[in-house]
Protein backbone atom coordinates (compact mmCIF):
# COMPACT_ATOMS: atom_id res chain seq x y z
CA UNK A 1 0.00 0.00 0.00
CA UNK A 2 2.91 2.93 0.67
CA UNK A 3 5.24 1.13 -2.63
CA UNK A 4 6.00 5.11 -4.36
CA UNK A 5 9.04 6.21 -5.77
CA UNK A 6 11.96 6.39 -3.66
CA UNK A 7 11.67 10.19 -4.90
CA UNK A 8 7.91 10.88 -3.77
CA UNK A 9 7.60 11.45 0.05
CA UNK A 10 4.33 10.39 1.86
CA UNK A 11 2.66 13.28 3.38
CA UNK A 12 0.13 12.33 6.26
CA UNK A 13 -1.91 13.98 9.04
CA UNK A 14 -2.57 13.64 12.79
CA UNK A 15 -6.59 12.29 12.52
CA UNK A 16 -8.58 13.48 15.48
CA UNK A 17 -11.71 12.66 16.40
CA UNK A 18 -13.45 16.53 15.09
CA UNK A 19 -12.17 15.29 11.79
CA UNK A 20 -13.39 11.64 11.54
CA UNK A 21 -16.73 12.78 9.36
CA UNK A 22 -14.58 14.77 7.20
CA UNK A 23 -11.54 11.68 6.31
CA UNK A 24 -14.83 9.69 5.49
CA UNK A 25 -16.43 11.95 3.31
CA UNK A 26 -13.80 13.96 1.68
CA UNK A 27 -11.66 13.28 -1.06
CA UNK A 28 -8.64 11.37 -0.51
CA UNK A 29 -5.95 14.25 -0.03
CA UNK A 30 -3.25 12.43 2.10
CA UNK A 31 -1.44 9.38 2.00
CA UNK A 32 -1.24 8.17 5.25
CA UNK A 33 -3.15 9.16 9.11
CA UNK A 34 -1.07 8.73 12.48
CA UNK A 35 -3.45 8.68 15.66
CA UNK A 36 -2.77 8.34 19.42
CA UNK A 37 -3.00 4.40 20.31
CA UNK A 38 -4.46 5.22 23.63
CA UNK A 39 -7.35 6.70 22.12
CA UNK A 40 -8.15 3.30 20.37
CA UNK A 41 -7.70 0.99 23.77
CA UNK A 42 -11.56 0.00 23.86
CA UNK A 43 -12.97 -2.77 23.40
CA UNK A 44 -15.13 -0.85 20.95
CA UNK A 45 -17.13 1.96 20.19
CA UNK A 46 -17.01 4.24 17.93
CA UNK A 47 -13.80 5.65 17.57
CA UNK A 48 -12.49 1.94 16.96
CA UNK A 49 -15.64 1.48 14.25
CA UNK A 50 -14.22 4.61 12.34
CA UNK A 51 -10.33 4.03 12.68
CA UNK A 52 -10.87 0.32 11.34
CA UNK A 53 -13.25 2.16 8.01
CA UNK A 54 -10.28 4.57 7.97
CA UNK A 55 -7.74 1.55 7.45
CA UNK A 56 -9.73 0.65 4.68
CA UNK A 57 -8.43 3.68 2.98
CA UNK A 58 -6.05 4.90 4.08
CA UNK A 59 -2.46 3.47 5.85
CA UNK A 60 -2.53 4.02 9.85
CA UNK A 61 0.62 5.10 11.68
CA UNK A 62 0.10 4.58 16.02
CA UNK A 63 1.63 7.03 17.82
CA UNK A 64 1.67 6.39 21.17
CA UNK A 65 2.09 8.77 23.84
CA UNK A 66 1.68 6.79 27.64
CA UNK A 67 4.05 3.86 27.07
CA UNK A 68 7.31 5.52 28.70
CA UNK A 69 10.03 4.17 27.83
CA UNK A 70 12.77 6.01 29.65
CA UNK A 71 10.85 4.64 32.78
CA UNK A 72 13.11 3.15 35.46
CA UNK A 73 9.83 0.72 35.94
CA UNK A 74 8.66 -1.39 33.63
CA UNK A 75 5.69 -0.78 31.40
CA UNK A 76 2.46 -2.20 32.56
CA UNK A 77 1.40 -5.92 30.96
CA UNK A 78 -2.06 -4.33 30.56
CA UNK A 79 -0.61 -1.19 28.59
CA UNK A 80 1.14 -3.65 26.26
CA UNK A 81 -1.56 -6.49 25.40
CA UNK A 82 -3.62 -2.96 24.61
CA UNK A 83 -1.33 -1.88 21.98
CA UNK A 84 -0.86 -5.06 20.73
CA UNK A 85 -4.22 -6.28 20.39
CA UNK A 86 -4.71 -2.65 18.41
CA UNK A 87 -1.62 -3.30 16.19
CA UNK A 88 -2.90 -6.63 15.06
CA UNK A 89 -6.31 -4.77 14.33
CA UNK A 90 -5.18 -1.71 11.84
CA UNK A 91 -1.65 -3.24 10.83
CA UNK A 92 0.19 0.04 11.07
CA UNK A 93 2.91 0.96 9.10
CA UNK A 94 4.76 2.51 11.62
CA UNK A 95 4.51 2.75 15.77
CA UNK A 96 6.35 5.07 17.21
CA UNK A 97 6.75 6.53 20.89
CA UNK A 98 8.55 9.44 22.53
CA UNK A 99 11.94 9.00 24.08
CA UNK A 100 10.64 10.20 27.85
CA UNK A 101 9.42 8.37 31.02
CA UNK A 102 5.76 8.59 32.29
CA UNK A 103 5.92 5.85 35.00
CA UNK A 104 6.71 6.11 38.60
CA UNK A 105 5.98 4.81 42.11
CA UNK A 106 4.78 6.79 44.81
CA UNK A 107 3.89 4.69 47.96
CA UNK A 108 4.68 2.03 46.86
CA UNK A 109 2.27 2.36 44.11
CA UNK A 110 2.85 2.45 40.57
CA UNK A 111 1.42 6.13 39.13
CA UNK A 112 1.41 7.42 35.42
CA UNK A 113 2.60 11.14 34.78
CA UNK A 114 -0.19 12.18 32.40
CA UNK A 115 2.90 13.68 31.02
CA UNK A 116 5.96 13.23 28.54
CA UNK A 117 8.50 13.66 31.03
CA UNK A 118 12.06 14.32 29.45
CA UNK A 119 15.53 11.87 30.55
CA UNK A 120 18.78 13.28 31.64
CA UNK A 121 20.96 11.73 28.89
CA UNK A 122 23.24 9.42 30.64
CA UNK A 123 24.95 5.91 30.07
CA UNK A 124 22.47 4.70 32.73
CA UNK A 125 19.52 6.02 31.33
CA UNK A 126 20.52 4.85 28.00
CA UNK A 127 20.67 1.50 29.32
CA UNK A 128 17.62 1.43 30.44
CA UNK A 129 15.97 3.11 27.52
CA UNK A 130 17.04 0.25 25.30
CA UNK A 131 16.19 -2.35 27.75
CA UNK A 132 12.50 -1.24 27.41
CA UNK A 133 12.10 -0.61 23.65
CA UNK A 134 14.03 -3.82 23.19
CA UNK A 135 11.89 -5.70 26.04
CA UNK A 136 8.53 -3.94 23.85
CA UNK A 137 10.11 -4.64 20.44
CA UNK A 138 10.26 -8.46 21.49
CA UNK A 139 6.53 -8.04 22.61
CA UNK A 140 4.77 -6.68 20.03
CA UNK A 141 7.57 -8.18 17.08
CA UNK A 142 7.54 -4.64 15.75
CA UNK A 143 10.36 -2.41 15.35
CA UNK A 144 9.37 1.22 16.95
CA UNK A 145 10.23 4.43 16.10
CA UNK A 146 11.55 7.08 18.79
CA UNK A 147 10.90 10.41 18.82
CA UNK A 148 12.79 13.56 20.44
CA UNK A 149 10.39 15.65 23.15
CA UNK A 150 10.43 19.55 23.95
CA UNK A 151 11.32 19.70 26.91
CA UNK A 152 10.88 21.96 30.29
CA UNK A 153 14.43 21.10 32.07
CA UNK A 154 17.14 20.41 31.66
CA UNK A 155 19.72 18.20 33.32
CA UNK A 156 23.59 19.08 34.65
CA UNK A 157 24.12 15.47 34.13
CA UNK A 158 23.29 14.68 30.68
CA UNK A 159 26.72 13.34 29.10
CA UNK A 160 25.24 13.35 25.91
CA UNK A 161 23.22 15.86 23.90
CA UNK A 162 19.66 14.65 22.95
CA UNK A 163 20.61 13.66 19.06
CA UNK A 164 23.85 11.77 20.39
CA UNK A 165 21.34 10.27 22.96
CA UNK A 166 18.93 9.21 19.90
CA UNK A 167 21.37 8.12 17.82
CA UNK A 168 23.07 5.80 20.13
CA UNK A 169 19.77 4.02 20.98
CA UNK A 170 18.94 3.80 17.60
CA UNK A 171 22.07 2.23 17.25
CA UNK A 172 21.63 -0.61 19.36
CA UNK A 173 17.78 -1.44 19.76
CA UNK A 174 17.10 -1.10 15.84
CA UNK A 175 14.39 1.28 16.42
CA UNK A 176 14.43 4.36 14.04
CA UNK A 177 13.78 8.28 14.96
CA UNK A 178 11.18 10.09 14.83
CA UNK A 179 12.21 13.69 13.98
CA UNK A 180 10.15 16.26 15.33
CA UNK A 181 11.66 19.61 13.58
CA UNK A 182 8.95 21.80 15.84
CA UNK A 183 10.41 20.24 19.14
CA UNK A 184 13.88 20.60 18.02
CA UNK A 185 12.60 25.01 17.40
CA UNK A 186 10.89 24.59 21.20
CA UNK A 187 14.18 23.77 23.08
CA UNK A 188 16.13 26.05 21.02
CA UNK A 189 14.44 29.02 21.74
CA UNK A 190 13.82 27.49 25.15
CA UNK A 191 17.46 26.50 26.55
CA UNK A 192 19.82 27.45 23.51
CA UNK A 193 20.61 30.74 21.57
CA UNK A 194 17.01 30.68 19.56
CA UNK A 195 18.72 30.37 16.29
CA UNK A 196 16.11 27.85 15.28
CA UNK A 197 17.94 26.92 12.13
CA UNK A 198 21.04 26.67 13.39
CA UNK A 199 19.59 24.28 16.42
CA UNK A 200 17.97 22.17 13.63
CA UNK A 201 21.01 21.63 11.31
CA UNK A 202 22.82 20.75 14.53
CA UNK A 203 20.69 18.52 15.88
CA UNK A 204 20.20 16.60 12.55
CA UNK A 205 23.92 16.88 11.38
CA UNK A 206 24.54 14.10 14.26
CA UNK A 207 22.15 11.68 13.17
CA UNK A 208 22.79 9.02 10.63
CA UNK A 209 21.32 9.14 7.56
CA UNK A 210 19.52 5.90 7.42
CA UNK A 211 18.46 6.37 11.57
CA UNK A 212 15.58 8.45 10.40
CA UNK A 213 11.90 7.03 9.94
CA UNK A 214 8.79 9.28 10.23
CA UNK A 215 9.22 13.63 11.14
CA UNK A 216 6.86 15.14 12.36
CA UNK A 217 5.85 18.88 11.48
CA UNK A 218 3.61 21.21 14.21
CA UNK A 219 3.36 24.89 15.26
CA UNK A 220 3.18 26.41 18.54
CA UNK A 221 2.61 29.58 20.18
CA UNK A 222 5.33 31.87 20.71
CA UNK A 223 4.54 33.96 23.39
CA UNK A 224 6.21 37.59 23.81
CA UNK A 225 8.23 36.39 27.47
CA UNK A 226 8.13 33.27 29.05
CA UNK A 227 8.66 29.26 28.34
CA UNK A 228 7.59 28.00 24.64
CA UNK A 229 4.84 25.35 25.01
CA UNK A 230 4.14 22.35 22.27
CA UNK A 231 0.89 23.48 22.22
CA UNK A 232 0.44 22.11 18.25
CA UNK A 233 -2.38 25.01 18.20
CA UNK A 234 -1.35 27.01 15.17
CA UNK A 235 -0.07 26.59 11.48
CA UNK A 236 3.78 24.80 11.01
CA UNK A 237 6.15 28.55 11.38
CA UNK A 238 8.19 29.04 9.12
CA UNK A 239 11.42 28.23 10.99
CA UNK A 240 9.95 24.55 11.28
CA UNK A 241 9.56 24.72 7.14
CA UNK A 242 13.02 25.91 6.69
CA UNK A 243 14.51 22.98 9.12
CA UNK A 244 12.48 20.35 7.26
CA UNK A 245 14.15 21.89 4.31
CA UNK A 246 17.34 20.83 5.87
CA UNK A 247 15.91 17.45 7.02
CA UNK A 248 14.45 15.96 3.43
CA UNK A 249 18.27 17.26 2.37
CA UNK A 250 20.01 15.40 4.54
CA UNK A 251 17.52 12.24 5.18
CA UNK A 252 15.68 12.16 1.56
CA UNK A 253 11.70 11.30 0.99
CA UNK A 254 10.92 10.55 4.70
CA UNK A 255 7.28 9.71 5.55
CA UNK A 256 6.27 13.20 7.21
CA UNK A 257 3.31 14.31 8.94
CA UNK A 258 1.50 17.74 10.39
CA UNK A 259 0.49 17.43 13.68
CA UNK A 260 -2.58 20.05 15.08
CA UNK A 261 -4.04 19.26 18.20
CA UNK A 262 -5.42 22.29 19.51
CA UNK A 263 -7.43 25.32 18.42
CA UNK A 264 -8.52 22.31 15.43
CA UNK A 265 -9.11 24.23 12.06
CA UNK A 266 -10.90 22.99 9.35
CA UNK A 267 -10.06 19.86 7.53
CA UNK A 268 -9.35 21.77 4.53
CA UNK A 269 -6.80 24.14 6.52
CA UNK A 270 -5.39 21.52 7.56
CA UNK A 271 -5.05 19.71 4.49
CA UNK A 272 -3.10 22.80 3.08
CA UNK A 273 -0.33 22.09 5.55
CA UNK A 274 0.30 18.61 3.92
CA UNK A 275 0.40 19.99 0.63
CA UNK A 276 2.58 22.60 1.61
CA UNK A 277 4.91 19.80 2.89
CA UNK A 278 4.62 17.81 -0.18
CA UNK A 279 5.64 20.71 -2.13
CA UNK A 280 8.54 21.72 -0.13
CA UNK A 281 9.64 18.42 -0.17
CA UNK A 282 9.36 17.46 -3.86
CA UNK A 283 11.56 20.83 -4.84
CA UNK A 284 13.70 19.94 -2.20
CA UNK A 285 13.85 16.29 -3.81
CA UNK A 286 13.99 17.73 -7.49
CA UNK A 287 17.21 19.91 -6.72
CA UNK A 288 18.72 16.49 -5.71
CA UNK A 289 17.73 14.35 -8.79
Amino acid sequence: MLAKCQKDVLVGVGLRHQHFADILTSNKAVDFVEVHSENFFSDGGAALSVLRQVREHYPVSLHSTSMGLGSHQNIPIDYLNRLKRLMNDVDPFLMSEHACFTWGQQQGRLIHSGDLLPVAHTHQNLKVICEQINRVQDFLGRHLVIENVSAYVQFDESYLSEAEFLAQVAMLTDARILLDINNIAINSLNFEHGDIELSIAEYINVLPTNSVAQIHLAGATIPQTGMVIDDHACPVTDEVWRGYEQAIKRFGAIPTLVEWDTNLPEWSVLINEAHKARAIAERVLEKQS
